[in-house]
């Protein structure tokens, strides 16, 4: 009778507890909706240390008697676990949008809003993908290939934003592709709940039973050939991936490849202008190199001739420099007496001396003009002869020429005389 009533109450028992965790599901189903709308709309206005906090208690783990726990038992985890696949998506999807724009404030904003520490950690889980383990140990009971498909695109997404290497991206984008397209049931090592191991069973029909698995399925598998692989220069495994997926059809695989040859001729192109962009800046400092050389040498070339010269300055004689000065300074001192000191004036003789040499060199000067331009003494002639016949008197006209004739006698003598010189 004993076996019997044991079994009863253990059964008892059992149904008692699913009954409680029903009621305990549809109360935390509640929780989470009301502290994702909050954290949501926190999230709009900016405000994001209180949207954080209030969505952390939902996704982090309780603390745990170990007394109380049995196997299956979901409250072992975060809140979310239990949730539906909807409210999975939207709560973690939440969680790092709020991450990408915690990351994005920037060091000097993010230490502000969230302190040094706090802000630092946030970031390190970004940089170092250590937010994918999370959400795999506290979401999704330590199973990567349980991971909701839009969870898991907006996991590579980030980590392709913010991390400086896709390798761990690249692992685990492998190791979910694996475990979603082959499902493995260890109960042991895994949740032994029924609604649990049912709710996986729907999930994992190779991630493509209906167009929202087939429509993620696609996203993953660009995220991972068209954007991770070539991070990681794995161009021939991509195109190799692409060829044997069995999600691709014909259409898609052309595609894909398509996308990932324009990908790689881009990356190409780029690596060509740095690589010249590069050599044009080395040109240009080399350039500006030598251009400083050249003035720096002009400019000891400078400041050499100059101490020459000083050297010289110094090296030159005192005497030639007494010399100078008193070559230049008397000069200006015995000018003054010049100015009082008058001279005595010209007598006859100095007069007389005076005029005949001025009268010589106008003979001279007037013998050497007749003989260069004779016409020029005939012009002057013809002009005083019509001038005197335009007077038109008998007396003035004879006494003219009489003038004229003793005029030209004098200038053929004194031409005569200049020939004679001239020939001389």
């Amino acid at each position: 009778m004993a076996g019997p009533y044991d079994d009863a109450l253990s059964n008892s028992r059992m149904l008692s507890s699913s009954i409680s965790s029903l009621t305990s599901s549809r109360h935390q189903s509640s929780h989470i909706a009301k502290a994702y709308r909050q954290a949501a709309n926190l999230y709009v206005t900016r405000r994001l240390p209180e949207a954080l906090s209030t969505i952390e208690p939902i996704i982090t783990p309780p603390p745990q008697n170990d007394g109380n726990a049995y196997p299956g038992d979901l409250s072992a985890f975060a809140p979310i676990a239990a949730a539906s696949r909807g409210s999975r998506t939207k709560v973690w999807s939440l969680y790092l949008t709020l991450l990408n724009a915690v990351v994005e404030l920037g060091a000097e904003e993010g230490k502000h809003a969230f302190g040094s520490s706090k802000w630092k950690e946030l970031v390190s889980k970004c940089r170092d993908g250590s937010v994918w383990e999370d959400i795999v140990r506290d979401g999704y009971a330590g199973v990567e290939g349980d991971v909701d498909g839009e969870v898991v695109v907006n996991l590579a997404t980030l980590l392709l934003t913010h991390s400086p290497s896709q390798r761990l991206t690249q692992q685990r984008l492998e190791t979910y592709l694996s475990a979603s397209a082959h499902p493995t049931f260890d109960i042991s090592s895994h949740m032994t709940s029924p609604s649990y191991l049912q709710r996986r069973h729907s999930q994992h029909n190779n991630g493509t039973s209906t167009p929202r698995d087939l429509n993620t399925r696609l996203k993953l598998l660009e995220l991972y050939t068209l954007h991770v692989l070539p991070r990681n220069d794995e161009w021939d495994y991509a195109r190799e991936f692409i060829s044997v997926s069995e999600v691709l059809d014909d259409e898609r695989k052309e595609a894909f490849l398509l996308a990932l040859h324009t990908l790689k001729e881009e990356k190409e192109e780029a690596e060509i202008r740095e690589a010249k962009l590069r050599q044009q800046q080395q040109e240009q400092m080399e350039q500006r190199r030598k251009e400083s050389e050249a003035r720096r040498i002009e400019q000891s070339r400078a400041e050499d001739e100059r101490r020459k010269r000083e050297e010289e300055n110094r090296r030159q004689p005192r005497g030639s420099d007494e010399v100078f000065r008193k070559s230049m300074t008397p000069a200006s001192r015995t000018s003054r007496p010049a100015k009082k000191s008058a001279a005595p004036p010209p007598g006859l003789y100095h007069r007389l001396s005076a005029v005949m040499g001025s009268l010589q060199t106008l003979i001279t000067n007037t013998a050497q003009s007749m003989t260069a331009n004779p016409m020029a003494l005939f012009r002057t002639l013809l002009f005083f002869v019509a001038l005197a016949l335009a007077l038109g008197r008998r007396d003035l006209r004879e006494r003219i020429m009489r003038i004229l004739r003793q005029a030209w006698e004098k200038v053929r003598r004194t031409i005569g005389m200049g020939v004679k010189v001239s020939y001389i």
